[in-house]
């Protein structure tokens, strides 16, 4: 595995991550958009579990499409795991890219470098004990599950490839499982609970009210202590 780069100019002051969970197609994009214009995209690196799905390469393409992708082990979060620490220590990470069309880990990264602000976001992320100690505000979007599944069939019809017939297959098989199991009980660990996704206004001007009163304490102190 490739080494960190060498520290930026952010090393030594503090990183407020964030975490964005949430059942599949819950709204989580949303909410980070918003987070992300009001916030300032300059000030944030964002980072997506998704992107660090194990790579399947090695199976039949059959194989692949049988995967358990709702599952913890299907994703390498150990990885995750490294990086953002990489992060806070002041080191830039090259973040996996993932193909959803083939499910391989594609040879290409995409570059990250330590900002004041990391948004964490995936269905999982507090369903891993691993993860949830590296997060300081902890946010689950909540919305209703016929949403969330009619969401989710339009984006992987439209954007990855998929049929109806296998989203539904999908969705019955592992995602609603999987959803029982680890995501829904995960909201518990949640520090923010917004209902009805990206559309609830006033929770996400509150979340965002807080993230930026959190990025201007932490900016006030390193400048204070120079």
């Amino acid at each position: 595995m490739a080494q960190p780069r060498q520290p930026s100019g952010i090393v030594g002051q503090p990183i407020l991550v964030i975490g964005v969970a949430g059942g599949t197609a819950s709204g989580k994009t949303t909410v980070v958009q918003a987070i992300l214009d009001r916030v300032g995209r300059e000030r944030i690196a964002h980072i997506q579990h998704d992107s660090y799905y194990r790579d399947l390469s090695h199976l039949p393409l059959e194989e692949r499409r049988k995967f358990n992708f709702d599952h913890p082990n299907s994703l390498d979060t150990e990885l995750l795991v490294q990086h953002l620490r990489h992060l806070r220590q002041g080191y830039a990470i090259e973040i996996p890219t993932y193909d959803f069309s083939t499910y391989c880990r594609l040879p290409a990264t995409r570059t990250a470098v330590p900002r004041p602000v990391v948004i964490l976001d995936g269905i999982l992320i507090l369903a891993e004990p691993s993860l949830r100690e590296l997060i300081d505000v902890k946010i689950y979007v909540d919305t209703d599950p016929d949403l969330r599944l009619i969401r989710r069939m339009t984006r992987d019809v439209q954007e990855r490839g998929r049929t109806v017939e296998s989203v539904i297959n999908q969705y019955l098989s592992t995602v609603r499982p999987m959803h029982l199991e680890f995501v829904e009980p995960s909201k518990r660990y949640a520090d923010v609970i917004i209902p009805q996704g990206g559309q609830n206004v006033a929770a996400l001007e509150l979340v965002i009210a807080r993230i930026l009163s959190l990025l201007d304490q932490a900016e006030t102190a390193t400048s204070d202590d120079r």
